[in-house]
């Protein structure tokens, strides 16, 4: 194993990241209501779409870490403080998404916590 990375590594990188960018551009216009079937297609279209692009943006995110900032190549310390990064991110993640999804909603707010239009009466 090298101790820093090659050009050829950097153009490979690269490369890589470029096709990820491809990728997500693409995946942003897919209509993917028409592919899920069922009563709730939009809200799982929209579920699924976030789920590639996060999926995708990971990746990129692991490959930018892991070369041009040199953690591949670097001391296991280096790998421990990204390690407790994410993971602080997760926890960061875990405490907001409790925080969100335990909270009492009003029964007029649509499943987006929008409010309904008012009826006439």
């Amino acid at each position: 194993m090298a101790s820093h990375p090659t050009p050829t590594a950097y153009r490979n990188v690269f490369i890589t990241l470029m096709i990820l960018l491809v990728i997500t551009v693409l995946a942003a216009f897919v209509p993917f209501e028409r592919i899920i079937p069922g009563h709730h297609a939009e809200v799982w279209a929209r579920r699924a779409s976030i789920a590639i692009a996060l999926t995708i943006a990971v990746m990129k995110g692991l490959l930018i870490i892991m070369y041009f900032m040199h953690v591949r190549y670097g001391p296991r310390l280096a790998w421990a403080f990204a390690g407790a990064g994410f993971l602080w991110l997760a926890i960061m993640f875990m405490l907001t998404f409790a925080d969100y999804l335990t909270r009492n909603h009003p029964p007029e707010l649509n499943y987006k916590g929008e409010p309904r239009y008012l009826t006439s009466q």
